[in-house]
């Protein structure tokens, strides 16, 4: 959740187990009746085989002995693989790994991370997606970074790409670029965004958009300076956290779920509306960036900008507890729709926003130090940016007979333009 300090935090609560009613009408389903799909990934690594034959060569071990070395909760591998080696009717062209190698494979045996189970080097992607995500966490929640927002969505972007490389290997899909190699020629696997298009894709449509904004932003701070953007894009950081937890438990298990490592991210300070103000007109988003903003959320529909997988936005309540059992919850989550919900008054609401007509704009502009920019400048600018476009959030139809008036946004992105084009308008 994004508290008002800004941290991020890596749990949220799970919902309510369905009524005693509701669950009566779901027919019992038992683990015979239930189909059970074998995953196509389900197979020996390259690395694996030569190991393997080496152990048959050895003729100490059976083929279920073998088998057990082989196996991990994430995957599952059947014993007919070990007697198509052992009879050569597969990888016949492989050899025996050397003596050395398979003591030392034996001597490292299980070979696990220690908080997770998991195999360090077969399940290497999954572990790698879980502490990406959770460094991408702790980078945004340290105290003093003020290049928090651009380095949580890099390490995020490799914490997705691993994740989803990891699920496609064990589903048995290939996941590299066809007739493409790396320079050192190497298989290209794919990028987050070829993992997202292509139809085999388990995310859900709202986890995708979350992504691809922040594949977006990522292509604008990769390029250019940002300034400050944490608290523009908040609340979509904060969905991309728990939209990965929830595909991280969905998919490979809820004991791998990241809410003991970051169960809560606690404040320092509540910020009133001068505060904010003053914040936020000190960290005014650059021209590039609020553009990208605009144009990605203007392709959306009004579904698809509500929906918490693509943003999330929480209000912290304070709650004084009528009991001391109930005192121990720092944080209440409030269903949508709720009688709660509905009784909770949003605290932070943008009400009297400052409002300029285009001649205010340019005497503020003027006073600036650019007084080369008049009325055909700013209309060609405007023009440009589709400002008047009220999805891009620039001003509205005022009040006084519907004349067009501008917010602050507005003029500090003409400021942003002027100070690009400084010696056409000084």
């Amino acid at each position: 959740m994004v508290g008002n300090g800004g941290d991020l935090l890596g749990a949220i609560e799970e919902p309510d187990e369905a009524p005693i009613e509701a669950q009566e009408l779901i027919p019992e389903e038992t683990p015979e009746k239930r189909p059970v799909k074998r995953r196509l990934g389900n197979t020996l690594d390259k690395w694996e085989v030569p190991l393997v034959k080496a152990m048959l060569d050895r003729k100490e071990y059976n083929d279920q002995d073998i088998l057990a070395y082989f196996t991990r909760p994430t995957r599952t591998v059947n014993h007919r693989l070990i007697s198509e080696i052992r009879s050569e009717k597969k990888h016949k062209a492989v050899k025996a790994a050397h003596g050395e190698a398979l003591n030392e494979f034996l001597a490292t045996w299980p070979d696990v991370d220690h908080e997770t189970g998991l195999s360090v080097r077969g399940d290497e992607l999954l572990i790698k997606a879980r502490e990406a995500m959770i460094a991408a966490v702790h980078i945004f929640n340290s105290a003093g970074l003020t290049f928090r927002a651009e380095l949580f969505v890099v390490s995020a972007i490799i914490s997705w790409t691993y994740l989803l490389h990891a699920w496609y290997k064990r589903e048995g899909v290939e996941y590299i670029y066809k007739g493409k190699k790396t320079p050192q020629g190497q298989d290209r696997h794919w990028d987050l965004s070829q993992c997202l298009d292509t139809g085999k894709c388990p995310l859900p449509e709202g986890v995708k958009t979350n992504l691809r904004f922040l594949i977006g932003l990522r292509n604008e701070i990769e390029h250019q300076s940002t300034t400050r953007i944490d608290d523009a894009v908040g609340a979509e950081l904060q969905a991309c956290c728990l939209n990965f937890n929830d595909a991280l438990k969905k998919h490979f298990g809820h004991q791998f779920g990241l809410e003991k490592r970051l169960p809560i991210a606690l404040q320092f300070v509540s910020f009133g509306m001068d505060q904010r103000t003053a914040l936020k007109k000190a960290s005014s988003l650059p021209t590039h960036v609020s553009s990208f903003i605009a144009a990605f959320e203007h392709d959306l529909t009004d579904e698809q900008v509500k929906d918490p997988a693509f943003r999330l936005k929480v209000a912290f309540v304070p709650i004084a507890a009528k009991k001391a059992a109930g005192a121990d919850q720092a944080v209440v989550m409030v269903p949508p729709g709720s009688d709660l919900a509905d009784k909770v008054e949003v605290v932070f609401k943008e009400v009297n926003r400052t409002r300029y007509i285009r001649q205010e704009i340019l005497e503020k502009v003027a006073e600036a130090g650019f007084p080369k920019f008049g009325s055909g400048a700013h209309t060609k600018l405007m023009n440009a940016l589709d400002a008047k476009n009220p999805a891009r959030g620039y001003g509205c139809v005022g009040d006084y007979k519907a004349h067009w008036v501008w917010f602050d946004r507005w003029l500090e992105t003409v400021l942003e333009h002027c100070k690009a084009h400084a010696a056409e308008y000084r």
